[in-house]
């Protein structure tokens, strides 16, 4: 009896120390706000810059985020649909789109982390790289003008859709004369083998293209555009967002609707922290914050040669 006791303890404590193992196990797995693995989905738009951050933030931490690139209409569904989701989109959420948030009991945490724009591009043979802001909105108004072949646009449910309709004031774009594709790749390498199309892109997508397209990056040139209101044409440069001159600017966020303290909270803070602003800077966009600079100040200089 006294051996059968030491087998039913002995049998306790293997399912006891089995237990422990994969209790331990699955605490390992749980994801944290800088631990474990979660789905970001990205503005096709926005794509090059947050490979970067992604790249970073995944060598720094012990965290795997998968990126998936969607057009702005995408995302919002995608959002809608899963339990709980991480986005990074070019607008903030609007009043209906919080609302069924708040029917599924979650508040999106909002972070603004960087200004980017809608660039518009032509082929490298038009040696016109001035484009004036009234012209592509009457063409999308269904007015014909010789300065303009044709508008592409990446996807009809894209941002830069979004964008330029609502500053046209319109419901739809023209049946004929604007032409659209999937990703901002396709348009940018349709523009480059098609003289006399106006593309429309986000303007990451030339400042840091990736090395497969830099070839057709550099048989397009970028456009500087008067604005409705302005004497003066601008390049979507750094120092043009910043000084609030050139007309297509867009700030961007990541809307974080977990609805607890996930990857998605540490993402967004690193993003909006030191590093990732140092990253925004870098990439020709407008980090929210301008990372500062360290200067050492010596009270003496050596001349000794080593």
């Amino acid at each position: 009896m006294f051996k059968n006791s030491k087998i039913y303890i002995l049998i306790f404590v293997s399912v006891l120390f089995v237990m422990c193992n994969q209790k331990e196990r699955a605490n390992d797995n749980q994801e944290s706000i800088l631990k474990g693995s979660a789905t970001v989905f990205v503005d096709e738009t926005l794509t090059p810059i947050i490979e970067d951050q992604v790249a970073v933030f995944e060598s720094t931490y012990d965290a795997k985020i998968k990126i998936v690139s969607k057009s702005e209409i995408e995302i919002i569904n995608n959002l809608f649909k899963v339990k709980s989701g991480i986005a990074i989109m070019t607008r903030n959420l609007t009043l209906n789109e919080n609302k069924v948030f708040e029917q599924k009991k979650i508040t999106p945490k909002i972070t603004k982390f960087a200004t980017d724009a809608i660039a518009f591009i032509s082929n490298k043979s038009n040696n016109d790289t001035l484009i004036e802001l009234k012209t592509v909105i009457a063409f999308m108004k269904g007015q014909p003008n010789s300065s303009i072949k044709g508008l592409v646009f990446d996807n009809p449910n894209s941002s830069s859709v979004r964008y330029m309709k609502e500053l046209a004031g319109i419901k739809s774009i023209p049946i004929e004369g604007v032409y659209s594709f999937k990703t901002n790749q396709e348009v940018i390498k349709f523009v480059a083998q098609n003289d006399g199309m106006i593309g429309v892109v986000g303007v990451n997508w030339l400042t840091q293209p990736m090395p497969i397209m830099q070839e057709y990056v550099n048989k397009v040139n970028i456009l500087s555009v008067k604005s409705l209101t302005s004497n003066n044409f601008y390049a979507p440069t750094q120092n043009n967002i910043a000084e609030s001159k050139y007309p297509l600017a867009r700030d961007l966020y990541i809307i974080n609707a977990q609805g607890y303290s996930g990857l998605g909270m540490g993402f967004a803070s690193f993003v909006a922290g030191d590093i990732g602003q140092r990253i925004i800077l870098k990439s020709g966009l407008l980090p929210v914050r301008v990372p500062g600079r360290r200067i050492n100040i010596r009270n003496e200089i050596s001349n000794e040669k080593k």
